[in-house]
This record gives C-alpha cells, sequence and structure tokens, in this order.
C-alpha cells in the first residue's frame, strides 16, 4: 500500500503547475455562467441543482469547485467539482448492490442527472474514528465534557482520532446550521418515520462498511462520511446527493496512521481538513466577520488532494482535458434528459 500511496503522490505533484494555470484563468473568466437548463435553480455550499421545467421527474447536480467550510465560502478550487462528482458516481455503482440510488447518467464530467426524490431532511453521518475540528464533530463534543452523542453513550478515555469499537451513525440536521440530533429526536420531530430511521442507518453503516474495505485496498482510511438519503417517486428509499467524496468524508493515508497516532501527531489527510486547520489556525471562522484569503498554494495544493483521492479511489488517472474541454453544456445535457425521458 505504500508504495501504490507513494507512486500516487509524486503523480499528482507533477500537476500542480497545470492546476496553477487552471486557478489563473479562473480568476481571469468573467460573468456567470449560462444556465444548464430551463426551469429553477437552487445554488447550494457546492452544488447547482436545476429543476428542469421538461423534465420534471429530473434534477440536474452540477458541482462547482466552490469550496466550504464553517458555513461560508473559502475558496474556488479547480478541476474540484468533476472531482466531486466522478468520485460520487464510482461510489454509486460500487453501492448499488445495497441500496438503490438517484443516477440516471453522467453528461459531463462535473454533472449529474438523477431522479428526483423527495430527501429527508436528516444528513446520516457515520463515524469510525473520533475526531474533527467543526461545532458538529464528535471530537468537539466529546473534548467538551459531552458523553452521550446523537444517542450513543461514549466510554471515557477516548483519544482524538482513535478508532472508535464499532462504526456509529451520528446524524445531524439540515439546517442554516447543522445540529447533532438523535434517533428519538428525529422521530419525535416528525422528520422520519421509526421505519424509515431503521432502514436509512442500516443502509448508511452497509455503505460505510463497503466504502471501508474498499479503501483499505487502495491505501486509505475511511474515517467518517455523510450521506443523504430520499424517497423516489415509487415510494422506494434511495441514495442521493453524493457519496464517500473528499468533500462529505474525511480520509487519512493508511501507511502513516498508527505512527502519526502513536506519536500524538494529525493523521496524514486528503480531504479538506488540512484548510479547516489553517483557518483554525489563523482566525474564528464561525465568528469573525471576515477571514483571510486562502493563498494560491494552499488552493493548489487542495486541487492535488482531490485529484490524488479521485486516482487512488478509481485506480484511473484523472482527465485534465475532458474536464476543460469546451462543449455546449446545455445540449449534452438536454440530450440525456431527453434519453432519460423516452
Amino acid at each position: 500500500m505504500e508504495a501504490l500511496v507513494e507512486a500516487a503522490q509524486a503523480r499528482t505533484k507533477g500537476y500542480l503547475p497545470r492546476i496553477q494555470a487552471a486557478l489563473e484563468a479562473q480568476r481571469s473568466a468573467s460573468g456567470e455562467a449560462a444556465p444548464l437548463v430551463e426551469g429553477k435553480v437552487y445554488r447550494g455550499k457546492v452544488r447547482d441543482v436545476f429543476f428542469p421545467a421538461a423534465h420534471p421527474g429530473h434534477v440536474v447536480l452540477a458541482a462547482t469547485g466552490r469550496q466550504s467550510a464553517f458555513d461560508r465560502a473559502l475558496a474556488t478550487v479547480p478541476f474540484k467539482g468533476a472531482v466531486l462528482n466522478q468520485v460520487s458516481a464510482w461510489w454509486f455503482s460500487e453501492t448499488a448492490d445495497i441500496c438503490a440510488n438517484h443516477v440516471v447518467a453522467c453528461p459531463l464530467p462535473d454533472v449529474l442527472i438523477a431522479k428526483k426524490c423527495d430527501a429527508f431532511a436528516i444528513e446520516f453521518v457515520v463515524r469510525g474514528y473520533i475526531t474533527g475540528s467543526t461545532s458538529t464533530s464528535m471530537w468537539t463534543h466529546y473534548e467538551a465534557g459531552e458523553r452521550n452523542y446523537c444517542g450513543h453513550a461514549l466510554p471515557e478515555g477516548l483519544v482524538k482520532n482513535a478508532k472508535l469499537a464499532t462504526p456509529l451513525c451520528t446524524p445531524t440536521t439540515k439546517d442554516e446550521h447543522d445540529m447533532p440530533i438523535s434517533p428519538d429526536e428525529i422521530v419525535s420531530s416528525g422528520r422520519m418515520t421509526r421505519a424509515q430511521w431503521d432502514e436509512c442507518s442500516a443502509y448508511a453503516l452497509a455503505i460505510f462498511a463497503r466504502g471501508q474495505a474498499i479503501a483499505s485496498t487502495r491505501g486509505l482510511v475511511l474515517v467518517d462520511t455523510k450521506y443523504e438519503f430520499g424517497v423516489a417517486a415509487d415510494g422506494s428509499i434511495a441514495l442521493i446527493d453524493e457519496v464517500q467524496t473528499p468533500d462529505s468524508s474525511r480520509y487519512w493515508l493508511a501507511p502513516t496512521y498508527a505512527a502519526r497516532h502513536a506519536a500524538g501527531q494529525e493523521p496524514e489527510n486528503i480531504d479538506k481538513e488540512f484548510l479547516r486547520l489553517w483557518y483554525r489556525e489563523r482566525c474564528d471562522p464561525y465568528k469573525d466577520a471576515t477571514v483571510p484569503d486562502a493563498p494560491d498554494d494552499l488552493v493548489c495544493e487542495l486541487a492535488r488532494r482531490y485529484i490524488l483521492l479521485f486516482e487512488l479511489i478509481t485506480g484511473e488517472t484523472f482527465d485534465f482535458d475532458a474536464a476543460a474541454a469546451p462543449t455546449d453544456r446545455a445540449a449534452a445535457v438536454k440530450k440525456a434528459l431527453d434519453a432519460a425521458a423516452a
């Protein structure tokens, strides 16, 4: 595994000049991109979600380079949208035997067409380790003295970044500011029925187990992640949104985890945690009105890590040409929507 990771590290470091050039081109681009389809659009923290008027049974999800953390936008990362979309598509395919999903087609590297589902107002966060730096992280709550987290009783003596005895499903609300919530509170608040919670949480744990098993063969530790589920038109439950991407998940490099943890060092990560830590060291990103701009080398390194994760997980080489190719994006999306409706 160590040789696999070292080769991928060396290869993706060679991508940095191309990433820097894309960052500079990104800055010089002017104006907002034309809408992909006619209809309503919702612009989220990272994704733009289009509701095509001519195809009301489908949605179009466009992943962008917007980088968010601490409930605010921090940077725009080159090639991030293509990585997120393609990693998600890969995991959707790898877990389709566990739970049906909403995927219909991927007409562009950064665009997914999906069946429209009624999403539950809950994020299913599954954690295999106790860690994190955000207000909802298990370690933040544990360090503050809490020993009951999302309905789970936690033992004394846990240390940051330690492996949990068994992965735990620790849901959060989907509000302006996400908050941990227990299964009993989810049911009593009417967000889900008990049967829906039981089914979705079982899916979440099974998908996480599959993710951890595959990641372990690629030199990675899948630390934690979040899933979303919804109800499809036929009443069945479907996995939606994104799956085990570097935005929705935390990944560590497996070859160095044990030694670094034993030495009290932070694990080597290839997700956005190092960006969170950079901001934590320089400001209070939750309370400060303004925060420093992320420097170019940090943004480019984040892009490289996203691509590194893509290549390690999928075993494929990232296609820069396809990600940056000029194309009639609206026409490609329309063609895929028409084919889905045929």
